[in-house]
């Protein structure tokens, strides 16, 4: 991290005596015989160290979820595992906004293998990175204790917790939008120090700052809402003075845009992937409100130095927490629906940020020793949200559960036996674990995923199904436990036909979102009517 202001121990720039002071007091000077004192670089390391300890910490902690894995991570690990040239060719059908994070995750899975542990390690790693850049950025906004207990926030808020256990890239993103405001933030503060000062060091930060938004933007698109909440605090610091921010920040700020421009128009062509995404909901509305109702009050609260700075807590955190949340809903009301909270993961660092303030605020306001204190409400929090924490780890906290229902079909079938999957979405119970479908025929694929560029593969005509499925005398159905609405496409259709006229379902095992059916063959009028699996 770039070098800051005269170093000042956690305890002398945030006194533990009642009340908040108004500017940080120096450490004493060391005796002229003595070495000089470690004790103020440790009170500083510890700032984002001890943030990103509790989110690794919080992260491995049953990190394996009981061997369980969902749908979403199921693709992550199947397509993980596939050369880059097949991925590259699924791309250009399907998921190419995730292309990059596909490409890092097969780098992952050839080095260290493959596995839920290794699956989920990367967004463990990137959450405890994002804790220590939002510390280190609290740290610059106003001092040491509100920079340490908005790392300690950012670690305990139950939907970074969840994310920090997942196969996907959102964790990543959160990363790269916390490092790319803290080398804002630190610019900004550069920017305040002098013009020789400005000219030596904003553009190894500018340079920095474009390459991490890149990225982030390469690895999920939605997280550019992201720069104009960062507009929003570089016209606030230049109003304040800070002149030499607004024109490197601007030229980062275009050529991510172009760099991103790319995969946006590609990802267009895709966009019927997200078509299932349900217009947003009044609840989410109101927790969206309630959320920035505490940063409102928390951007408030009184820290060291306010009124000098040229950026604030207020004019990072509140439009970083309400500019990309205010933007994807506005697409989804104007546009089309499109509003999921794991693609503005990163809000909640202007979150972390301005409760940090608050929580140091409060915490310095009492006759007791700071550190102390901050250590209590933190065992407090983690102690109030154990009951939401052990349900995170829990298979039942996804959709489903790919690898638990492969242990089902293993104990269902018998070789020789078909195998169908309603809708075809669900082979990823296949793919994921091969094992459990050997000696099974699967019915319905033509090509498989790999070969067709494709996840779940090819399926043949509905007549192909039906002549496939007539030629079995027993077949297992691999398909969820609700289902709003019979599946639309022609050859799910079929499969759902052929069971009613011909099969009587002989059993069924419900887990974690899944459902196994055995069906068994019968002889009956071919006019009685359809039954569904269901």
């Amino acid at each position: 991290m770039p070098a800051e202001a005269a170093p000042v121990t956690l305890a002398a720039a945030l006194p533990t005596r009642r009340g908040i002071t108004t500017a940080p007091v120096p450490a004493p000077a060391p005796a002229p015989a003595a070495a000089p004192s470690s004790a103020p670089a440790l009170a500083r390391l510890a700032v984002p160290v001890l943030p990103a300890l509790l989110a690794l910490a919080l992260g491995l902690w049953g990190i394996r979820r009981e061997d369980s894995l969902w749908r979403d991570e199921a693709v992550t690990w199947q397509v993980g595992q596939r050369s880059v040239a097949e991925i590259w060719d699924l791309l250009g059908q399907v998921d190419v906004v995730h292309g990059l994070y596909y490409v890092l995750m097969h780098g992952v899975f050839e080095l260290f293998g493959v596995g839920p542990v290794v699956l989920r390690l990367p967004s463990v790693l990137a959450v405890a990175a994002a804790a220590a850049a939002t510390a280190a950025a609290g740290r610059r906004l106003a001092g040491p204790w509100a920079g340490l207990a908005a790392g300690l926030v950012l670690a305990l808020i139950p939907n970074i917790q969840h994310y920090a256990q997942e196969g996907r890239a959102y964790a990543l993103v959160t990363a790269g939008v916390a490092v790319a405001t803290w080398l804002l933030v630190s610019a900004a503060d550069a920017s305040g120090n002098g013009a020789a000062v400005v000219r030596r060091r904003r553009w190894p930060r500018w340079a920095g700052y474009g390459a991490v938004m890149l990225t982030t933007a390469l690895l999920n698109w939605f997280s550019l809402f992201v720069l104009p909440a960062h507009a929003v605090t570089v016209l606030v610091a230049r109003r304040r003075g800070a002149r030499p921010l607004l024109a490197p920040w601007a030229v980062s700020a275009a050529l991510v845009l172009a760099g991103a421009l790319p995969l946006i128009l590609a990802s267009r062509a895709q966009a019927g992937q997200v078509s299932w995404i349900k217009p947003v909901a009044v609840s989410t509305l109101l927790g969206v409100a309630v959320l920035l109702l505490v940063a409102l009050v928390c951007a408030r609260v009184p820290y060291p130095g306010r009124g000098r700075a040229t950026v604030s807590p207020a004019s990072v955190g509140l439009p970083l927490l309400a500019v990309p949340q205010g933007g994807l809903l506005l697409a989804s009301v104007l546009v089309e629906p499109v509003y999921l909270d794991r693609y503005v993961l990163y809000t909640n660092l202007g979150f972390a940020l301005l409760l940090g303030v608050g929580v140091a605020a409060a915490v310095q306001a009492l006759p007791v020793r700071t550190w102390v204190l901050l250590a209590g409400v933190t065992a407090t929090a983690f102690v109030a949200l154990l009951p939401v924490e052990t349900g995170l780890r829990t298979p039942k906290s996804r959709a489903d559960d790919v690898l638990r229902a492969a242990d089902r079909v293993a104990v269902a079938a018998r070789t020789g036996d078909g195998v169908l999957f309603i809708p075809a979405a669900r082979r990823d119970t296949a793919l994921v674990t091969p094992t459990a479908f050997t000696g099974l025929d699967d019915l319905a694929l033509a090509e498989s995923p790999a070969a067709s560029g494709t996840i779940k593969g090819v399926e043949g005509s509905a007549e192909h199904i039906r002549t496939a499925m007539l030629a079995k005398s027993r077949i297992v159905v691999v398909t969820d436990t609700r289902r709003a609405a019979p599946p639309a496409p022609v050859r799910e259709a079929e499969k759902l036909r052929v069971l009613g006229r011909h099969f009587e379902r002989t059993g069924r095992t419900d887990t974690v979102g899944r459902r196994i059916e055995v069906y068994e063959k019968v002889r009956r009028p071919a006019t009685e009517p359809a039954l569904r699996p269901h």
